[in-house]
Formats: structure tokens, sequence, C-alpha cells
């Protein structure tokens, strides 16, 4: 009997209540829905969801099963990854994507609730924490983390931006519970929130820091890169779906691997397509996906990971968000290893490609790389009205940000670019005659 996969799409409310991954008898064969949940706008978990799903990868890699089955993939779209967990906990979602610290609540609700899950491949990471980002109003005179001592700041508690947020403020000597007020909302509200002058800061996960500076709305005050501690997003699988379909998580994670060597191989192409389906400006996607992007894309499970991971499980006790949770038997890497064979090694020993300065020129399906920024601010002073977009990355922390946000510092015939103000101004602290200077006088300067 020839075998076909479906995708579909369906809102939660008209999900059946039956658990997924089931067998329902059709035509003689048997039909095994797979439930798939993913954040489109968190798109550095395009490789497991939006990105995926538009390359149609996954159902391609169902078809090959050669099983007698017929599958029907439903894919769930959500703003976090809150309600993800709680989908698949109560049996709804088969497989879900979503941050570090969602993936632990997942873990820690699924322990609690007898539904466990399993961290089985990974998304997008960023081996410094550059993934996640704190911003002010354009206007604001807040120029450090020391400024926000008594002041409201936006997050989504629980998240990988709150825990940004909360060791990023510990360092800095100012208490997140008693020195700040911190309000719990959506990224959305928070944007709104921020724009309408009820929060003074926003701490917010890819890509709504670089969609509200890109917009003008925001500037960043803090980049995450700066504790120097890996951020990732990644693949959970409820663990009784796994053992009860292995060949079917192993068909995803094939696919995933496919959809990230797509994404590699054409970046340009990959945020475009991604762009089209979010709604997002396609000069934002590139900033955190591109090809030399805030994240790093690979479905492999570097040690490096777990061991952050670990450490974040004290950031979410203190915060009374879970007890203790086993990270390593959250962690199961036997599907991808298996799933990717003897690439798996090579993959695992793959490193992130190098900083660089990019320009993506209007029309063309290519960016072009400069060896350094003062390059790249010449070329972009000579080229202004065919420029799309122009990324550099920080001088320090090395994470990509838009040329004309950046804090530019003049030093001697040297251009350095900066994320945000603070780390500029360290810069210029320590390197007599070095000064901030404007964009515009960078571009002079450069031309």
């Amino acid at each position: 009997m020839k075998r076909t996969a479906a995708a579909v799409s369906a809102a939660v409310l008209l999900l059946p209540l039956t658990a997924c991954g089931g067998d329902a008898e059709a035509g003689g064969g048997s039909t095994v829905t797979v439930t798939v949940g993913y954040q489109s706008k968190t798109i550095n978990t395009v490789t497991a969801g939006t990105l995926l799903r538009s390359l149609g990868y996954f159902e391609k890699q169902l078809d090959s099963l050669g099983d007698g089955v017929t599958y029907k993939v439903v894919w769930q779209d959500y703003a976090t990854g809150a309600p993800i967990t709680a989908q698949m906990t109560a049996g709804k979602i088969d497989i879900g994507s979503m941050g570090d610290f969602p993936l632990l609540i997942n873990a820690a609700r699924g322990e609690q609730l007898g539904r466990p899950t399993r961290l089985v491949s990974v998304t997008g990471y960023n081996l410094r924490g550059g993934l996640n980002t704190i911003v002010t109003a354009p206007g604001s005179r807040l120029t450090s983390l020391r400024d926000l001592k008594g002041k409201k700041v936006s997050t989504s508690v629980g998240s990988a931006a709150d825990g940004t947020l909360v060791r990023a403020l510990q360092r800095a000597g100012i208490d997140p519970e008693e020195d700040v007020e911190k309000l719990n909302q959506q990224p959305a509200v928070g944007a709104s929130a921020l724009a309408a002058g009820s929060a003074d800061a926003l701490s917010q996960f890819v890509a709504w820091p670089g969609l509200l500076a890109h917009q003008g709305k925001a500037k960043a005050l803090y980049d995450g890169a700066r504790l120097d501690l890996p951020t990732f997003h990644g693949v959970t699988a409820r663990e009784d779906f796994a053992k009860e379909r292995p060949a079917v998580l192993e068909a995803f994670l094939k696919a995933q691997a496919r959809a990230t060597d797509y994404l590699n191989d054409h970046p340009v192409t990959a945020a475009e397509k991604v762009a089209g389906i979010t709604g997002l400006p396609a000069e934002v996607v590139y900033l955190y996906n591109g090809a030399h992007g805030i994240a790093t894309f690979d479905p492999a499970i570097r040690p490096r990971l777990v061991s952050a991971l670990k450490q974040d499980v004290s950031v979410l006790k203190s915060a009374k968000l879970t007890g203790d949770v086993d990270v390593d038997s959250f962690v199961d890497d036997r599907y991808v290893r298996r799933a990717l064979g003897t690439t798996y090694a090579e993959r695992l020993a793959a490193t992130p490609p190098a900083a660089a300065s990019e320009v993506w020129p209007k029309g063309s399906a290519r960016t072009q790389t400069f060896e350094s920024p003062a390059e790249l601010l010449g070329h972009v002073s000579a080229h202004r009205a065919t420029v799309r977009a122009a990324y550099v990355p920080d001088a320090t922390t090395g994470t990509p940000w838009f040329a004309d946000k950046a804090v530019w510092v003049a030093d001697g015939k040297k251009l350095l670019p900066f994320v945000a103000p603070a780390t500029a101004q360290d810069y210029v602290d320590g390197h007599d005659g070095a000064s901030v200077v404007t964009y515009a006088e960078a571009l002079e300067r450069a031309s």
C-alpha cells in the first residue's frame, strides 16, 4: 500500500482529545498523527519548526519509512515554550522546540506529571550567550545595567531572556528580585510596554531585540554575550512517544538535519523564506540566522551546552520555578546519533563560523564579507543607495549587530563597533585616545 504524509495545521482548541502518536484504522492500514509544537517567531528554532515545515522534509522523511503507515503531521505554532510544555504533559504534543530555560521547565513538569520528556537535539545556539539582549527605548538615558536599579523591566519569567536578565543584574550587583520591578509579560506585550513608557527596559530572546532595534523602537542596553555562558534552543520529545515511535522521531531528526544544511548552504534564501512566513523583516532574520549570524545551527548535543544547562538549574530554582532537574537523565542523544550516523561526530567537532562584517546588497541573494568593520563602513559610505543591510560584530563579544544601530568607537585609525554603550565605554576607558563617535562620523572617517 502506498503511504503518504500529510501536513496540516490546527488550532489547539480543535485538537482531538486523544493522545498524539496514536493509530486509527484507515483503509486497511493505519494512520499515525504526529503533533509538533514550535515557535515561528523564535527564529533560532526554525530548523525544527518554521523552515522545516516550509520545506516539507519531515513529511518526505516519513514517506520514505516504507512501513505501511499513513502519517499526518500537525504543526502547532506558539509564542513561547510554556504552552508547548503544557500540551506535551497533557499528551497532545509529541515533539517540541524551545529555549534552554523552558527546556528545563519542560523536563521538570514532565517528571512531576508522570509524562517525562527528553532533550533529543539542538537547533540554534550561541556559545557566549548572544541570543538574548536587554534593550531600552530609543530616547532612554539608561546606559548600563546599574541604571536599572529602581526601574521596571519587562521579561517573560522562566524564559532564557529572564535567565540572562537575572544573571546580568547579579553580576552588576543588583538584586533581580528587590532592586528592580520585574514585569512578567509576553514579548509582544513587553514591546508595547516599552513603547508606552510603562517599562524602562525589556529583556527578551531572539528575534525581539533585533526586531525592535531594526524598527527604531529600541536600542541595546546589554549584550547577553557578555555573560560568556552558552545559550541555545533545542528539541524535546515525550519519552513515551520516543519509545513507541523511535523511527518517527529519527525521521524528524534526519529532516531537521536536512533543514539545517539548507539554512547553512542558503542563508539568504532561508532568511527570506522564514521572513515571508513569519512577517518578520528578512534583515532581522538574517541578523540571527545568517552565514555569520548570532546563532549557529546544528542538531548535535554538545557537552558545553549540556554543562550550561546544568548551571541554569540554580537560576530557575532560586526563582522557585522548578526544583532539582536531573539534566543527565533529561538529555538523550541516542536518537540524533542514530539519525545522523557517521556525520554526528563531524557535526559535534565543527566550530561556529568566525565573526565577520557583512553587507547585504539590495536585490541580491548573496552577501559580501569584509575583513574589518572599517572596510565595511568604507563600502557602505560609497554604496549607500544599494545597501539593504549591514552587519558588524561587537569588538569585544563578537555578537553581530546592525551597523547603523551599533555604538562606534574611534581608536586611532581603527573603527570599532559595539552592541551596547556600556561595552563601548569599557573599551574607551581602557584605551587612551579612544572615543565614542556617531555612525555618521564613523562613515565619514571610513570614506
